[in-house]
């Protein structure tokens, strides 16, 4: 698959996507970045924002299989990786999987299930296999973790190890949709859409297990100039010297920004990556690799504004 076979595909998928998601453009651009480079995805934002429902849809026009995890304080690994169970018949155990084997899943407020749980995802997602009584089990050739939190309401929550949300390949901060977008999705509902029901929106498949596999190695095919990826290293190396952060990016950062960099040139059918393309993904790459000082946090300076600042700080490559 050359990249305008790549980029044609990438514009249908827009296409069916604007026929259920209003207003969120943003965040269906680094959504679909997350799937083609073949990371991983953190979404955070307020209820009723369409995060579960672009999760769905997404899933839906790739043509893939797709398994929702509600995570709740009850939640056991086992409930998630899945479990052996002894077969009377045979004298053996066979096993069960979970629904994290799927080539979509979407953890559903992640941050309420405790640490354990939480961490049966860690293997799954560095590894792309999980391990059920000494037994490595893999996982899809194409998996991805699209996993929600709510940013505003924290009792009975467990907030994220350090190490687990560093392999998120993004965090993708969602916003309320303007005015008019939120008009448009009053006369969708109107006239008959159901957000239950992708069939009632006309959505159509356009890719399958295979051809997304073909669209991510077309991906990695994506040219980076030397310049280009010094740049990368050279935000990635700022985000350490700032004296409003307290611990700064590690060098996975940079791989990071790098692949999704990757991916958002494909989006704009470019064989080749440009500082645009860095600097378009550096933001949702390191806004949750970041720790902020205490006493910048008190003052309400966000990572999102440092970032900010960070790259008008870092000399651009001509």
């Amino acid at each position: 698959m050359d990249i305008h076979q790549a980029g044609e595909i990438v514009r249908r998928l827009f296409g069916e996507l604007d026929k259920v998601v209003v207003g969120q453009r943003y965040v269906l651009e680094h959504m679909i970045a997350a799937l083609l480079c073949g990371g991983h995805a953190l979404l955070e934002g307020v209820p009723g924002t369409a995060k579960t429902l672009m999760a769905r849809a997404l899933s839906y026009i790739a043509g893939v299989s797709f398994r929702r995890i509600q995570f709740t304080p009850d939640l056991m690994p086992s409930d998630i990786v899945g479990v052996s169970i002894y077969n009377t018949a045979t004298g053996e155990f066979t096993f069960r999987p979970g629904p994290i084997f799927a080539d979509i899943v979407l953890a559903d407020e992640i941050n309420r299930a405790p640490a354990k749980t939480q961490s049966a995802l860690l293997e799954a997602m560095q590894e792309r296999q999980a391990t059920v009584d000494g037994v490595a089990h893999p996982m899809s050739p194409v998996f991805t973790v699209f996993a929600t939190q709510n940013p505003v309401e924290f009792e009975g929550t467990y907030p994220l190890p350090e190490a687990q949300v560093d392999r998120f390949a993004l965090k993708i901060a969602l916003d309320y949709p303007s005015e008019d977008a939120e008009a448009t999705i009053l006369d969708k509902v109107e006239e008959g859409f159901d957000a239950a029901d992708l069939a009632s929106a006309g959505l159509q498949v356009v890719l399958d297990q295979t051809s997304l596999a073909a669209l991510r190695a077309t991906v990695r095919t994506v040219r980076v100039e030397p310049m280009v990826r010094r740049y990368i290293t050279q935000i990635v190396r700022a985000t350490r010297g700032l004296q409003h952060i307290a611990l700064g990016a590690s060098p996975r950062a940079g791989v990071m920004i790098l692949h999704a960099a990757k991916a958002h040139a494909l989006i704009a059918k470019r064989e080749y990556v440009t500082p645009d393309d860095v600097k378009a993904m550096a933001l949702p790459s390191l806004r949750h690799r970041v720790i902020l000082q205490p006493e910048v946090e008190v003052e309400g300076r966000t990572p999102d504004e440092c970032i900010r600042e960070l790259l008008l700080g870092v000399d651009v490559p001509r």
